[in-house]
């Protein structure tokens, strides 16, 4: 089977590449499941309801998140009604949930796992750890396991990877919004990749304006984000897994270059 996972969507750019293009890239490819990480989705800075569904609607079956995800007020009663909608799991007293068992197109039940790391990240639980139990609780039915891993260092990622090689079908990382050319089989079977990038504007600095974050820089004052509007890109990664044994056959990057 095919899973599609697209990165950190970045404000309306992201979003406008996404609506452009998802659905030929679902035919084109052969997507059975549809994954987006859509923490920035907002202008930028977290989700709200109304564009959740809005994503939804466009065809990707599970959303991901990470520490944006809390930007905006309104949407915590949502993840009560919008089980699609995931949060990282290793933030202990938070709503919403960490994981979904979700049926793909193709009839195969796959489990979508959200972590968030702890390096230069918020205080939350250990997501090693977090992992263990989540893997557990979903037993060896469920052979078919996407971790969406939302964290800032390398090594934390990279130590992921292995940590769960052999016993989750892949880990992508997000949040760094650069994609990585790491993109791998690790020995057990884990299809790995250490950032998948942003699907937003890319004349910018990670998403936003870059005169704002070049004053930042120069004059160390605090300035008002706002997300930057041209040349968007769609990056994201195909894994093929064989859905019988939950193991990585291939992972490759797949970008496409917006107006």
């Amino acid at each position: 089977m095919k899973i599609l996972f697209i990165g950190d969507i970045f404000a309306a750019p992201g979003r406008r590449i996404v609506a452009d293009h998802l659905q030929d890239i679902i035919a084109a490819n052969g997507i059975d499941l549809a994954i987006a990480n859509a923490e920035n989705a907002a202008g930028g800075f977290g989700l709200t309801p109304s564009i959740a569904e809005e994503l939804l609607g466009l065809g990707l079956d599970v959303l991901t998140s990470g520490n944006h995800v809390w930007d905006k007020r309104e949407l915590y009663d949502y993840f009560a009604r919008q089980p699609r909608l995931l949060r990282p799991a290793n933030y202990a007293a938070a709503p919403g949930r960490g994981v979904i068992v979700f049926r793909a197109r193709n009839g195969v039940e796959c489990a979508i796992l959200n972590l968030q790391g702890r390096t230069y990240m918020p205080s939350t639980d250990c997501p090693f750890r977090k992992a263990d139990q989540i893997l557990e609780e979903i037993g060896a039915s469920v052979k078919v396991r996407f971790l969406d891993f939302h964290a800032e260092v390398t090594s934390e990622k990279i130590a992921m990877g292995w940590y769960l090689d052999g016993r989750v079908s892949a880990v992508v990382g997000t949040h760094t919004h650069v994609a990585t050319a790491d993109t791998r089989i690790l020995p057990g079977g884990t299809a790995y990749q250490t950032d998948c990038g942003m699907t937003g504007p890319y004349s910018s600095v990670i998403g936003v304006q870059t005169d704002i974050i070049i004053q930042r820089f120069l004059t160390g004052l605090p300035v008002r984000m706002e997300a930057a509007r041209h040349d968007p890109e769609l990056h994201a990664v195909i894994v093929d897994v064989d859905e019988s044994t939950g193991k990585a056959r291939a992972i490759r990057r797949h970008s496409i270059d917006g107006d």
